[in-house]
């Protein structure tokens, strides 16, 4: 299994069978969130996926999903070849929360070394929305760019956010930044307005864009093991010490996902290895999880269970995984993860017509990740929303993620 080759022909076979329309790739934003899904979504990925209510194919051998799911919408694929194993409101425009910061992840982590650092000034921490989210940043103080990150995944900090957003040229040009990145991933329900995924007016994405933001951001290799760590040393203040020196405290953060360090009433997941999660009050609670078992790896993103049960975010979505790990190679995909634009080749547009035209024999490339992975990793080498093109217009795996090097620690049952 380790050296399986995977060849996920998105452009030629899957991506472009189920592509959409552009007509109907984007509606308008709404404002506010419906109550109910609307009659015509999107169908980036399948024409299925843009039908409200649940879609799955249920057959012989292919087990029946949980009765007690309350999500609004919620997907579960297959990371590595796309494939959708099931569905419900995958295209149904929600508040996203900080789920968002997959998206600010992916677009920025890469422009900047880990060991950068940046001396916060009061400018950085200007605009953060009241209630929100916060690791403890000071002004005044130097955090290298690890810092930063370890703060915006454990803590889901917006202080962490917002600076190294101003790093990155400021809020605005962050959001602008983030919405090229989400359009050339296809993830059109998106439409960003703060950088954090703090609640504003019209800014919404859905369970297939979360799911995409997490499929693009794990080929590199930082955002992996942001995602997965469990606790880490974050630094405080700096102080002197009895002789008069100056020195730096630090304090400990835990990721506040609970199937990666546990709850009292949610056990830590067998093989989870990230990703986000997020909780407003327009959004109510928001999560991406990546997990691994016996070589298969699965994406779940659930949004806003209407049951507000304590975690029930979390709890539904393990339900989820544990139902994609035993379907997984028995159910028929409802639809697919489709490739960034790039992948379809300089200006194409995938459709339905072109399925099957494009030239399948090509090999696949040199396992890669934006970050660097020691030659393992997915060939599909995001960086900065520059992909891979490939002549056949394949969008091609060569071997597994190393998520089981992230989970090996993980307790297992």
């Amino acid at each position: 299994m380790a050296g399986r080759a995977l060849l996920v022909t998105s452009a030629a076979l899957l991506s472009l069978s189920f592509a959409a329309p552009a007509a109907l790739a984007a509606p308008t934003p709404s404002t506010t969130p419906s109550a109910t899904p609307p009659a015509g979504m999107s169908t980036v990925g399948g024409t299925r996926l843009g039908q409200p209510g649940t879609q799955v194919n249920l057959a012989a051998g292919v087990p029946a999903l949980p009765g007690d799911l309350t999500g609004r919408s919620w997907i579960v694929s297959d990371a590595e070849s796309g494939e959708v194993l099931a569905a419900h409101n995958a295209h149904w425009r929600l508040p996203p929360a900080s789920t968002l910061k997959m998206l600010f992840a992916d677009t920025v982590l890469p422009r900047f070394p880990k060991s950068t650092p940046h001396r916060v000034v009061p400018a950085d921490l200007a605009g953060i929305g009241a209630g929100s989210s916060m690791v403890g940043i000071k002004e005044g103080q130097t955090y290298t760019v690890r810092d930063l990150w370890l703060g915006v995944f454990l803590r889901s900090g917006n202080d962490a956010v917002h600076v190294l957003a101003a790093m990155n040229g400021g809020v605005e040009q962050t959001v602008r930044d983030m919405q090229d990145h989400a359009d050339e991933l296809q993830a059109l329900d998106t439409h960003v307005v703060s950088p954090d995924g703090y609640d504003q007016p019209g800014q919404v994405s859905s369970a297939y864009d979360l799911s995409l933001f997490a499929r693009s951001g794990l080929q590199k290799k930082d955002f992996r093991d942001y995602c997965s760590t469990v606790r880490a040393e974050f630094p405080g203040d700096t102080t002197k010490n009895a002789k008069g020196r100056q020195v730096r405290g630090s304090f400990e953060i835990q990721n506040t996902n609970r199937l990666l360090s546990g709850d009292t009433d949610v056990p830590v997941y067998q093989g989870i290895a990230g990703v986000k999660n997020g909780n407003t009050t327009n959004a109510g609670a928001t999560f991406t999880g990546v997990a691994e078992r016996n070589g298969r790896v699965l994406l779940v993103t659930v949004m806003n269970p209407e049951k507000k049960e304590h975690n029930e975010v979390y709890k539904e979505t393990a339900k989820l995984f544990d139902w994609g790990f035993q379907a997984a190679g028995k159910v028929s995909p409802v639809g697919e993860l489709v490739p960034p634009k790039g992948a379809v080749g300089a200006g194409a547009t995938p459709s339905a017509t072109t399925a099957g035209k494009a030239d399948t024999s090509a090999k696949p490339v040199a396992a890669a990740s934006a970050q660097g992975s020691g030659g393992v990793g997915v060939a599909l080498a995001v960086a900065g929303g520059v992909v891979v093109l490939l002549a056949a217009a394949a969008f091609l795996v060569n071997r597994r993620w190393p998520l089981p090097d992230l989970v090996r620690r993980r307790t297992r049952p």
